[in-house]
């Protein structure tokens, strides 16, 4: 574990000031997770819900979860008790679950809209202008027990470093239109998440002030 924790510190050394790291743990065992948190990290990304859960159990409770996957709308009840934060929400029947479901529990959800400007049509979320046409129909406004914090994206998986680079500009254009016109009166949005390890310095470029990295910090995934 001396190899995870040496690696989160050259994670976090790297980062410009204001750029949030969330050490992505999916797949990787409790043992790791420990690591990184007695170093005091406490952000941290997982995919599958029935793993967050296990983990969130098992780990001490000041972790704040991330949510990064797909998430299905069978799996909101299960997560919501746990995260501080889900990335992708990337449809507005699961943006009403979320908020019928943080009602429930008398809370209210942090969340991120997921923008989709990659090649791969398996990729989620709104494409940009629809994002926009959504925030600007007012049906936000409507949720009580939903914070839109920002949006997320991610860039197509190639090698071209120029597409790469148009996707992560046509994401933070999104951001950057959402945050002057429908939503320059909401303070919380504030969070452009994108990029991963891969990537991350690129994104970061190009404005994202929070970036989701697993395999430089805690190695090749244990499927």
């Amino acid at each position: 574990m001396h190899q995870v924790k040496e690696n989160l510190h050259k994670c976090l050394d790297a980062l410009p000031k204001g750029v949030e790291l969330v050490a992505v743990s999916k797949f990787h065992p409790v043992d790791a997770i420990r690591a990184a948190y007695e170093e005091g990290h406490r952000i941290f990304g997982e995919s599958r819900a029935t793993e967050l859960v296990a983990k969130a159990k098992e780990l001490p409770g000041d972790i704040l979860w991330h949510f990064i996957g797909h998430l299905q709308t069978n799996k909101v009840r299960m997560i919501l008790p746990h995260v501080s934060l889900i990335h992708s929400i990337d449809s507005e029947r699961l943006l009403q679950l979320v908020d019928s479901e943080a009602q429930r529990i008398n809370r209210v959800a942090d969340v991120l809209l997921q923008v989709h400007v990659a090649q791969e049509e398996t990729k989620f979320g709104f494409a940009p202008d629809e994002l926009i046409s959504l925030v600007e129909s007012g049906t936000l406004n409507k949720l009580e027990h939903i914070r839109v914090r920002g949006i997320m994206g991610m860039a197509s998986n190639t090698d071209d470093t120029m597409r790469i680079e148009s996707d992560f500009e046509a994401i933070a254009q999104t951001f950057k239109t959402l945050k002057s016109l429908p939503l320059k009166d909401a303070p919380a949005f504030t969070i452009l998440s994108m990029g991963m390890s891969d990537d991350h310095q690129l994104a970061i470029a190009h404005g994202s002030n929070m970036v989701r990295i697993g395999s430089s910090i805690f190695g090749i995934r244990e499927y």
